[in-house]
């Protein structure tokens, strides 16, 4: 089960641009409440501990008992604005989640056991194709990650969705097929192979204009 942990806010009496602009100069972020079928919560967070949740990462993922006034909404981050220049947080939103919510996330994949792939060990690089899958699963069972493991990985070969073991219940909105690590070869190997194939041609070319030149001589 998600680890559910607790955040407070207060109530906004007031919406808009102004409003919003006010609660900033306050030291604090305006938010919204939304969904579950009740009508939208204005609320407004201390600035500097939303800003320590968003960084610390995980915050979309995350599950809260977002307390206002006293009252607690079990809820989870859908979105929120930075500022474009300052990276401050401008805006929060929450959606409440009701008994056996199901919601869409995106997780992201991690690589495991790199060290165990002989593509890499031969000098390749991991390319994570696919940073995060987005998929459906219940509120209180969010996956922290897509772990791929590519022990045994060589260079040009990938692992697909399809083979990776996803978290019970968790059903992904991509293809099945879908890449989501490759090991990529070295520059040099790439730089070979493609000497390698040129080589062939080019020892063609001289002897298909030999054949030609004994050809005018008869």
């Amino acid at each position: 089960m998600a680890t559910v942990k607790e955040l407070k806010a207060m109530t906004r009496p007031r919406a808009g641009k102004g409003a919003a602009r006010a609660v900033r100069r306050e030291g604090r972020v305006p938010g919204v409440i939304y969904g579950d079928n009740k009508p939208p919560l204005a609320i407004s967070l201390d600035y500097n501990e939303l800003r320590q949740r968003i960084y610390a990462g995980h915050f979309l993922t995350t599950i809260y008992d977002l307390e206002v006034d006293g009252a607690k909404h079990r809820v989870i981050p859908r979105d929120y604005q930075l500022d474009p220049v300052k990276d401050h947080p401008l805006h929060v939103d929450f959606m409440r989640l009701g008994e056996g919510a199901q919601i869409r996330v995106s997780i992201p994949v991690h690589v495991v056991n790199a060290e165990a792939s002989p593509g890499v060990k031969r000098g390749g690089t991991v390319n994570i194709a696919t940073h995060a899958v987005e998929m459906m699963c219940p509120a209180d069972a969010i996956p922290n990650s897509i772990d791929v493991d590519i022990t045994g990985l060589e260079i040009n070969h990938s692992v697909h969705l399809s083979d990776v073991t996803l978290p019970k219940n968790a059903r992904p909105t991509i293809p099945a097929d879908a890449t989501l690590v490759t090991i990529v070869p070295p520059s040099g190997l790439v730089e070979e192979q493609q000497t390698g194939e040129a080589a062939p041609a080019e020892a063609a070319a001289p002897a298909a204009g030999a054949k030609a030149a004994g050809s005018e001589k008869k």
